[in-house]
């Protein structure tokens, strides 16, 4: 079992800054992909930037240039940097890993509790 604590959410203008944290524990083999997610009224959830445990990252279009994630595998923590933040960031924003409980074993995707951001114009 893999238990996500995220942190670092709140209240910014918009053009301002926030950094996400995340943080893994528990019982698990290896962590391959972390990464966030975010979750607007009334609309889907989306993925926002992912880091594999080889530090490749992915962006949505949306954020690409404003946002940055990063991890430190010792820790089993992710973070996402958030730079120029707009209204339209507004969302709650979910920490997720893929995670093997085994060696070999199949892989698992746990999610944190979410945090909210919210963005001022």
């Amino acid at each position: 079992q893999v238990q996500l604590v995220e942190s670092g959410g709140g209240l910014v203008q918009a053009g301002g800054s926030l950094r996400l944290s995340c943080s893994a524990s528990g019982s698990f083999f290896s962590i391959n992909v972390m990464g966030w997610y975010r979750q607007a009224p009334g609309k889907q959830r989306e993925r926002v930037a992912t880091s594999t445990s080889g530090d490749t990252t992915n962006y949505a279009d949306s954020v690409k240039g404003r946002f940055t994630i990063s991890r430190d595998n010792a820790k089993n923590t992710v973070y996402l940097r958030m730079n120029s933040l707009k209204p339209e960031d507004t969302a709650v924003y979910y920490c997720n890993a893929d995670a093997t409980i085994t060696d070999r074993g199949p892989t698992y995707r746990y999610w944190g509790q979410g945090t909210q951001v919210t963005v001022s114009s």
